[in-house]
C-alpha cells in the first residue's frame, strides 16, 4: 500500500501474501477488536464511514462479509450501491449518500460510493465533462463536512492486476455458488481498463485529503486484502477513542444489587469505577 498522501496504482505491489494460519489469527484478532470499536462507538454517539472502491471482483464483498460477522446489525448498515432509480438521476448525485449516512454510535460501510461520479459515470459518458470535474470539489467538501461533523471516514480502493481479476471471473463460472456474481458488464468493463486506470489514478489524486485519505489495498491474495482493510479501519476508527467496556450508572448498579445474585464486592467495583 503507498503510503503518500495521494497514492496511485503503480506504486502498490501485488505480490503481497498472507498465509492461511496467519490470517486466521490475525482475523480472530481484528473481528474482537471491531466488536469493542462499535460498542465504543454507541457509548461516545461516535460514527464511522466505510466506503468500499475497487475494480470487479477485487474482494470488497469478502471483506465485507469478515467485518459483518464481528458487528451487531442494529447499529451496522451496508448499503450496496448501483445505478440510482429516477427519483435521484433527477436530483443532485449526492442526495442519496447523505439519507444513508450513520447516526450518531453507528456505522455506514458503502459497497461502491459517491466516487462513481468520477469513475463509472465518467468512463461511460453518462455525466458531462463539467459535471464530473467539479465533482472533486463538491466529494471532498461533502467529506469535510463529515469529518467535521465528527464521522470517521475510511476510504479503501481494492486493487488487482488483469490477470487476477480474468482468474476470478472463470472461478466465478465454475462455481454455481457464485456464478450469481458474474455479468456482461464485468466482460465489458475488462475493455476500458486502460480507461478506468486513468480516472482510478485521478480520483485518488484530487480526492485523497489530510481529512479523509485514500487506502489503496493489495488485492491480488484476498486474504491479505481482508486484513489489511481491517487494520486500517480498526486503527482509523480507535484513534483516539477509549475502548474500555461502558460503565454503568449508579441506578443500575443500585438495582442490580438489589435483583441480581451476584457478589456485592463486584457491585462495588463496577461503582468504583463509574466515580
Amino acid at each position: 500500500m503507498s503510503t503518500h498522501l495521494h497514492p496511485k496504482l503503480s506504486d502498490v505491489d501485488l505480490g503481497k501474501r498472507l498465509g492461511k494460519s496467519d490470517y486466521l489469527e490475525k482475523l480472530d484478532d481484528l473481528q474482537a477488536r471491531l466488536a469493542r470499536i462499535q460498542q465504543a462507538f454507541l457509548f461516545h454517539g461516535t460514527k464511522g464511514v466505510i466506503v468500499f472502491e475497487g475494480w470487479d471482483a477485487a474482494g470488497k464483498g469478502g471483506t465485507i462479509r469478515r467485518i459483518s460477522q464481528a458487528l451487531d446489525p442494529r447499529s451496522f448498515k451496508v448499503w450496496p450501491i448501483g445505478a440510482p432509480r429516477n427519483y435521484y438521476l433527477n436530483r443532485h448525485y449526492l442526495l442519496r449518500f447523505w439519507e444513508r449516512l450513520p447516526p450518531e454510535g453507528a456505522i455506514s460501510a458503502f459497497d461502491r460510493s459517491w466516487y462513481g461520479r468520477v469513475l463509472v459515470e465518467r468512463i461511460e459518458g453518462f455525466t458531462p465533462e463539467t459535471r464530473w470535474r467539479a465533482a472533486y470539489r463538491e466529494i471532498n467538501d461533502f467529506e469535510r463536512m463529515l469529518v467535521d461533523d465528527g464521522t470517521r471516514i475510511v476510504k479503501l480502493f481494492f486493487h488487482i492486476s488483469p490477470d487476477e481479476q480474468m482468474r476470478r471471473f472463470a472461478e466465478r463460472l465454475k462455481n454455481p455458488l457464485k456464478r450469481w456474481k458474474l455479468t456482461y458488464e464485468d466482460f465489458r468493463n475488462r475493455e476500458k481498463w486502460d480507461q478506468s486506470e486513468i480516472a482510478i489514478d485521478e480520483m485518488l489524486a484530487r480526492t485523497s485529503t489530510s481529512v479523509a485519505p485514500w487506502h489503496v489495498i493489495p488485492a491480488n491474495n484476498k486474504k491479505y486484502a481482508r486484513i489489511k482493510a481491517m487494520q486500517i479501519v480498526a486503527k482509523v476508527f480507535s484513534e483516539g477513542l477509549d475502548l474500555d467496556p461502558q460503565h454503568l450508572d449508579g441506578k443500575t448498579l443500585d438495582a442490580a444489587g438489589r435483583v441480581l445474585d451476584v457478589d456485592q464486592s463486584l457491585i462495588d467495583s463496577l461503582r468504583a469505577r463509574t466515580d
